[in-house]
């Protein structure tokens, strides 16, 4: 029962709801405006009551609210009454209504019916009375036909008995009227072509017009004819104009054959003239032929200028022609004669040409370059460019090897003149001054062909361009990078060292010292000098003002070429080329700077970490790091002082090459001992013989067998020195302080902070074991088993506890079980082989960044050499002076030096 009354009730809501569309709802509106809540479309009896109640306070007046509700609905109730009572009548009402407007309609109809009876009848009286009347109309339009027709008979049978007289005695002025006006009208009688009369007079027009003809052309040739002179019946000037005006009106072939005898006859000495086997119509003389018809078209128009129509155009139709047959036998004699051609009469006959274009440009129309296919229709003005010079083109491959061949010998000059290059002494010495001549000769060449052709020969030399793009890049600016010698180490000289070595053991360690000292200044890496670092700036600038001139020539070949070779203009393998150019500019910059860090991070890892006996300032190769710092990137700053992004970029190479290196080197060093590792005690001598004093390295070894980790509190302080020095790198040595870009900030700060994070991993004790891993987790959350085994070995954990400590690290990163394991003995090997790291690093370099491979290995073995002889020295300290001892520590440093 329940849900039957639920869905009773929900109908019941539904029939009360009623829903008014947007249309109705306005309309309400504006008949009913009011402002009452309750006459809203969106009323809502919830918020409508809370607006009257807002608090239990307001509920005091509810009586009187209630109260006048009750009114209001009373009230409406009696207007709702009054409405229905009002609708009774209603219905009543409307069929009266409807009734009435029937009858209405009957009316109207009625109405319109007689009206339309009426117009008709009107309509009839109106034909009867116009009948008369149309019948005149017609006939009189039918006599105004026949009298014109009539009189265009007898002006028809009259004119052609007149023109016939007129034309026999050559009168064309009078002519010209009677003629225009018997076409006329024997076209009007081409509709009566079937009545004999009228065929008859039609076929003695056209007689009267071919004899008009026949007897117009001979007149003009008796006029023109070189043998007419002492002919009597020679025209007047006057008759010849009137004889044009006559064969303007007659058929067009008519004009057509007299314009083409007459510019014939006119051109006939030029083509006599300048026969292709005179000497006069060779190239070299090419300009005599314009002077010819210059004299002549003045000569012509002083005579006959008059005597033609001008819409004839004569003078530039005599221009036409002759460039027409200019054209054809300049084609016959530089085809005949091709091998005689070089390119300077070759540009000599191109440009006398191009500047005579012009001129017809300027004197003619060129309207009759492009014959009209009617009268009234008339084409738009041609050009005179071209209509001669383009029997040049064909050998304009003629140009293209003269510039080939004046680019092969500009960069010759170009590698030549830059054998001995000097860089100006100012700071910023700019660019090469023979980069910019070469681009001045290319803007030369390119606007002088654009006098030639757009078209194939710009295209050729698009390709010059390219060739000799890269030509000026490998013989002028790669040719002269200066590449740093490599050092003169030999075998020798290391023997020669491991002798002093051996030579006195009366002052040991003094030996030693000096020993591992040559060693060092050896094994160094050539650097470049401030010059030759200035040449490389020098070139750097210079490779980078021709990439951007590069961008801009190939955007205005484009702009000028044809377009039907704007896809094949590219120049984007040049710009690689000088791209190559200033990323090995930048490179070997870094590998120099990178060389002179080389020595100090060596020196780093010489110095015994582990017997440190107190912390002070830093170290003495973050010193040298900082001075070399000095003396390079200045100088590098201030020669790319145009060029600052290279400049940034040189920077953020060396950061990157130069923090894996720092963290590579802190992997080899032993800052810790826990006393029981035979390796803090190899490390601990050596460092004794770099001392100089025996028993400041037995010393030192008393330190580290404790745990010391003063060490790491050193190498810590001397880590955040070098990052404040790489943090102000860009503008280290400079009076204006500039804020380093976030990039190279963001890559030194994450850089130092692993260096960093490994020294404070490796200051942890390794006991308990869960903690130690917990914090290096904490520290280095993204490293590697590889790296965990090198910290242990810089803290010289025992190859057992190593081997606890990786399963219980493996352990703690599930994620590492899906890599290969690694063994301890693989650990200690990877770790051995970080003390040579170096070097090995070293070889795999480019030659440009100091030494070859076989060179390091030397090095690397003489250092192993060296390390060896130390360790066996210091171990036998307290008996120097036996012989039998010496003598073996002779065999072990013979054994140990490369064959």
């Amino acid at each position: 029962m329940n849900l039957v009354e639920q869905e009773h009730d929900a109908k019941k809501d539904h029939i009360n709801e009623i829903v008014l569309s947007e249309d109705v709802q306005r309309a309400i509106e504006q008949v009913l405006q009011s402002s009452d809540p309750l006459d809203q479309p969106d009323f809502n009896p919830t918020d409508y009551i809370n607006q009257l109640f807002p608090n239990e306070q307001s509920l005091s007046n509810i009586d009187e609210v209630i109260a006048k509700m009750e009114c209001d609905i009373s009230l409406i109730d009696d207007n709702i009454r009054s409405v229905v009572r009002g609708q009774v009548n209603t219905g009543e009402n409307g069929r009266v209504a409807l009734k009435e407007a029937q009858q209405s309609l009957t009316q109207l109809f009625s109405l319109i019916t007689d009206i339309k009876s009426r117009a008709e009848k009107t309509e009839d009286a109106v034909k009867e009375i116009t009948r008369d009347i149309k019948q005149l109309d017609s006939a009189k339009n039918n006599l105004t036909y026949a009298i014109t027709t009539l009189n265009h008979l007898h002006m028809l049978v009259g004119g052609v008995e007149n023109l016939k007289r007129l034309s026999e005695r050559r009168q064309y002025g009078e002519v010209l009227n009677p003629l225009q006006a018997i076409i006329e009208v024997n076209q009007h009688f081409q509709q009566y072509s079937e009545i004999a009369q009228i065929q008859t007079l039609s076929a003695q027009v056209q007689q009267i017009q071919s004899e008009l003809a026949t007897q117009i052309t001979d007149d003009f040739k008796n006029f023109f004819s070189p043998t007419s002179h002492s002919n009597a019946n020679r025209m007047t000037l006057t008759q010849l104009k009137d004889a044009c005006q006559v064969a303007s009106v007659l058929d067009k072939p008519v004009k057509k054959n007299i314009l083409k005898w007459f510019i014939n006859l006119q051109l006939q000495e030029y083509v006599q003239l300048f026969h292709e086997n005179q000497d006069i119509a060779w190239l070299d003389k090419i300009d005599k032929r314009y002077a010819w018809v210059k004299r002549h078209l003045l000569d012509f128009e002083e005579k006959y200028g008059t005597v033609f129509p001008p819409d004839w155009e004569v003078s530039e139709r005599i221009t036409v022609q002759f460039c027409t047959i200019t054209r054809e036998e300049l084609a016959k004699i530089v085809a005949r004669r091709r091998t005689e051609i070089d390119v300077k009469l070759l540009l000599f006959a191109i440009q006398k040409t191009a500047n005579f274009e012009q001129l017809l440009d300027k004197r003619f129309n060129g309207t009759t370059l492009v014959e009209a296919t009617s009268e009234e229709v008339r084409p738009e003005r041609g050009s005179f460019s071209s209509l001669i010079g383009s029997c040049f083109k064909p050998y304009l491959d003629i140009y293209t090897d003269s510039i080939d061949r004046e680019l092969t010998a500009l960069i010759e000059q170009f590698a030549q003149a830059n054998q001995q290059m000097v860089v100006p002494k100012e700071i910023n010495p700019g660019i090469l001054p023979n980069c910019a001549d070469l681009f001045v000769f290319y803007k030369k060449c390119m606007v002088q062909c654009m006098q030639l052709s757009n078209e194939k020969p710009m295209y050729d030399l698009v390709l010059l361009f390219k060739k000799y793009l890269r030509e000026y890049a490998a013989k002028v600016l790669e040719a002269r990078i200066p590449k740093p010698q490599p050092p003169n180490t030999t075998t020798s000289s290391i023997s020669s060292s491991m002798s002093l070595l051996t030579k006195d053991f009366q002052n040991l360690s003094t030996a030693a010292g000096q020993v591992i000292h040559n060693f060092l200044k050896e094994g160094e890496t050539p650097r470049f000098s401030s010059e030759d670092m200035r040449k490389i700036c020098y070139i750097l600038a210079t490779a980078e003002y021709c990439l951007e001139t590069v961008q801009q020539l190939e955007d205005k070949l484009k702009e000028k070429i044809d377009k039907q070779y704007v896809a094949k203009v590219d120049l984007s393998d040049e710009k690689d080329v000088y791209h190559r150019i200033i990323s090995n500019c930048i490179q070997l910059l870094v590998h120099d700077l990178d060389a002179a860090c080389e020595q100090s991070l060596l020196l780093m890892t010489k110095i015994a970490w582990h017997s440190i006996s107190n912390v002070g300032d830093q170290s003495g190769f973050v010193n040298q790091i900082i001075t070399n710092l000095k003396q390079t990137v200045p100088v590098i700053r201030d020669n790319l002082a145009n060029s600052r992004k290279y400049y940034t970029q040189f920077c953020h190479k060396f950061v990157n090459s130069f923090i894996p290196k720092y963290i590579n080197t802190l992997y080899r060093l032993r800052p810790t001992s826990s006393g029981s590792s035979s390796a803090s005690g190899t490390a601990a001598l050596v460092a004794s013989a770099s001392s100089s004093s025996l028993s400041e390295g037995g010393a030192s070894g008393g330190a580290a067998s404790g745990g010391n980790i003063l060490g790491c509190e050193q190498l810590l302080l001397d880590t955040h020195s070098l990052k404040t020095v790489l943090m102000d790198l860009p503008s280290i040595g400079s009076q204006v302080q500039r804020k380093p870009p976030a990039s190279y900030t963001k890559v030194v700060v994450k850089g130092m902070a692993k260096a960093e994070m490994i020294i404070k991993v490796v200051m942890q004790p390794v006991h308990p074991a869960s903690l130690y891993i917990e914090q290096y987790l904490k520290l280095m959350p993204e490293s590697s088993v590889v790296e965990f085994h090198k910290i242990l070995e810089m803290k010289n954990v025992r190859k057992i506890e190593q081997q606890q400590l990786v399963e219980a690290y493996k352990r703690a990163c599930p994620q590492l079980q899906q890599q290969p394991p690694t063994s301890s003995a693989t650990a200690g090997s990877q770790a051995a082989g970080a003390e040579s790291g170096n070097s090995t690093q070293q070889s795999n370099e480019p030659p440009t960044s100091g030494g070859n491979s076989t060179q390091s290995q030397q090095i690397a073995a003489a250092a192993a050499a060296i390390s060896g002889a130390g360790s066996s020295i210091m171990a036998l300290g307290d008996s120097l002076m036996d012989k039998g001892r010496i003598k073996k520590i002779e065999n072990l440093i013979k054994n140990r030096l490369p064959n």
